[in-house]
């Protein structure tokens, strides 16, 4: 990967690690710091083995932020409420293959037309070749670096050998098309992700569990 195609990288915290009690202080302190975008890990306890926030949680957030909103649909049926989301705000909406396989394409499109960015995930044992004809219609691309589920988990190494693989991609075809990449994301593991080509990061405690929330998006951006 050539220096003159790196991408700014930018920085989503999850607010999956910010305190449920004080929402909407710890989204303003986080853009005050410095964020790019917010990222919201929806989850509806079928498609993983947790339950977080739904679509009223996207609208209300919404008013308080300027940033984009990176909702993470980790639910099963996504194609059901792609509109719903919309509506509410998000301006990224991604869904997971292993949630709509038969399907991924009109989901992907379905989410374009209604105005949204569209993203597509994949979990650490899915093999990037299942869904590479999908990278053309994506605009964002993520690689779990964790089993999607619950935040706090240890980095999954593994998937930066395929990170490389889809930014060399992206980059060989001139897809208009960023990488996240998302969990056990920290001060250590955000230099492999960027060294594997990276162009998002998103972060939970490494930014909300931090006592100088710029200082840490800083070392991260780094």
């Amino acid at each position: 990967m050539t220096e003159e195609k790196r991408t700014e990288i930018k920085i989503a915290p999850s607010v999956l690690s910010a305190d449920f009690s004080k929402m909407g202080e710890c989204v303003v302190a986080v853009e005050k710091a410095g964020a790019d975008l917010i990222h919201m890990d929806v989850m509806d306890g079928v498609f993983v083995p947790n339950i977080t926030f739904g679509i009223k949680m996207v609208a209300d957030i919404r008013k308080i932020t300027s940033l984009p909103l990176d909702c993470h649909l980790m639910i099963v049926n996504p194609e059901k409420y792609v509109k719903k989301f919309a509506n509410a705000g998000a301006d990224y909406i991604t869904v997971h293959y292993e949630a709509c396989k038969e399907n991924t394409l009109s989901v992907l499109r379905l989410i374009k037309e209604c105005g949204v960015k569209a993203g597509l995930a994949i979990n650490p044992d899915t093999p990037f070749e299942l869904v590479e004809n999908m990278l053309p219609h994506c605009d964002l691309f993520l690689v779990m670096s964790v089993f999607p589920g619950f935040g706090g988990q240890k980095f999954i190494s593994d998937v930066l050998e395929k990170c490389l693989k889809i930014k060399d991609i992206i980059i060989k075809n001139n897809y208009n098309c960023v990488l996240e990449i998302d969990g056990g994301i920290n001060e250590q593991t955000s230099k492999l992700a960027v060294g594997a080509g990276c162009d998002i990061l998103v972060a939970g405690s490494a930014v909300f569990g931090a006592e100088d929330q710029k200082k840490a998006i800083e070392i991260l951006k780094r």
